[in-house]
């Protein structure tokens, strides 16, 4: 599973290495810093890009939702699954992400363990789900 973490902060970037890293199944991490390195990054790998996106809210230059309104206007990247992984609990962030096409929101804990179970259970549902995908693509031919 391919998975691009869009995330200026390196510390949530370190913690999230560590909790995929602990995964059972391989998973493929790319990591960017902004919005703009994200969407360059997925314009110059077209033959490989993400099963899923994980983009935070807040960075510097574009915001996680300005990245998230360019994924889903282009024709190459609109079928990608984009989640929402911050910290923030408002509920117009919220509101905002899923008017805005965002596939989920998952709010990060702040404790390890419980993040390492949020992960967890976000590598299951995704991984599931695009190997359903793909067996239903399949058989449609």
């Amino acid at each position: 599973m391919r998975v691009l973490l869009v995330d200026d902060s390196p510390t949530d970037q370190f913690l999230a290495q560590e909790v995929f890293s602990e995964q059972k199944f391989e998973v493929d991490l790319t990591l960017c810093d902004s919005g703009q390195e994200a969407l360059d990054y997925m314009h110059r790998h077209h033959g490989h890009l993400p099963d899923v996106v994980l983009l935070d809210i807040n960075m510097p230059g574009m915001t996680g939702f300005e990245v998230l309104v360019k994924i889903k206007e282009s024709p190459e990247l609109t079928h990608i699954p984009v989640i929402m992984l911050t910290t923030s609990q408002a509920a117009t962030d919220i509101e905002t992400a899923y008017t805005l096409q965002a596939s989920s929101y998952l709010i990060k804990s702040p404790d390890f363990g419980l993040f390492l179970a949020q992960i967890e259970a976000f590598i299951g549902f995704w991984r599931g789900n695009r190997f359903r995908y793909s067996r239903e693509a399949e058989r449609a031919r």
